[in-house]
């Protein structure tokens, strides 16, 4: 009798990070700005097989510029939920031609699995965690596959669950890279008008963090930057940044 084809096992050469990797990284790259600190990450390939990962929100513009100066082919990943603003769509194309990205990768819930859970595309309404696990956590987290690092453009100043954001971190084996971590909004603003970069059209209506339609409303004077998202919840984040150790929580 034949014996059984044989299953051979799945080795992955990538490097896995730890978090001594990361606070290597972080005081390593102590006192050096965003600019010259991503310029390393990227022409020195520091985290191996190497992204952006990108919502085109209110300030996506900034990284993106500064990513684009160093190498305009670098994979540039967005998370399209379906829900997103038809202005986040029309920035996003706009940005990619102002700032020639040749690589951009638009992932999308998978539609079995987006028909079998949220059909009518209200689970935002009564399952917010569902929604963003479903309609971002999961696209993003298939995304990922193959690359080791990942640019992130968070800022601790958004809110209080990131203010004391590292600019290297460790999650589930991935280098996530924050390189504008220390940044303040009036750095942001000046590199806006310093490099005359578009904004977000809806910015200027009281949108200082922009997510889905659905679960984004306008935020009023003195309110956290990211108050409008997710109003009335408890829900801060979309789950993306929420890392457990085990995937999908990317």
């Amino acid at each position: 009798m034949a014996e059984p084809a044989r299953v051979l096992d799945t080795i992955d050469a990538g490097p896995a990070f730890t978090p001594a990797d990361a606070m290597r990284l972080e005081a390593g790259f102590v006192g050096v700005p965003a600019p010259a600190m991503l310029r390393a990450v990227i022409e020195q390939r520091i985290g191996g097989r190497l992204a952006a990962v990108s919502s085109f929100g209110a300030e996506s513009a900034v990284l993106l510029h500064m990513v684009a100066a160093i190498d305009p082919a670098l994979p540039v990943i967005f998370t399209d939920t379906g829900q997103m603003f038809a202005e986040t769509l029309a920035y996003r194309d706009a940005l990619v031609a102002r700032l020639a990205l040749t690589d951009v990768r638009v992932h999308r819930p998978d539609p079995l699995r987006l028909a079998r859970r949220d059909a009518a595309g209200t689970r935002w309404s009564y399952d917010p965690d569902g929604c963003c696990e479903i309609r971002k956590v999961e696209p993003l987290a298939r995304a990922l596959a193959g690359i080791d690092a990942w640019i992130s453009g968070r800022k601790g100043f958004q809110s209080g669950t990131r203010r004391a954001l590292p600019r290297f971190e460790e999650d589930a084996g991935r280098l996530k890279i924050n390189p504008l971590a220390d940044w303040s909004k009036a750095d942001l603003d000046a590199w806006f008008a310093t490099h005359d970069l578009p904004r977000h059209p809806l910015e200027a209506t009281g949108y200082p963090s922009i997510g889905c339609a659905p679960c984004t409303s306008p935020v009023i004077p003195g309110e956290d930057p990211r108050a409008g998202r997710w109003r009335g919840l408890a829900k801060v984040e979309c789950g993306i940044h929420l890392s457990t150790g085990n995937e999908p929580a990317i």
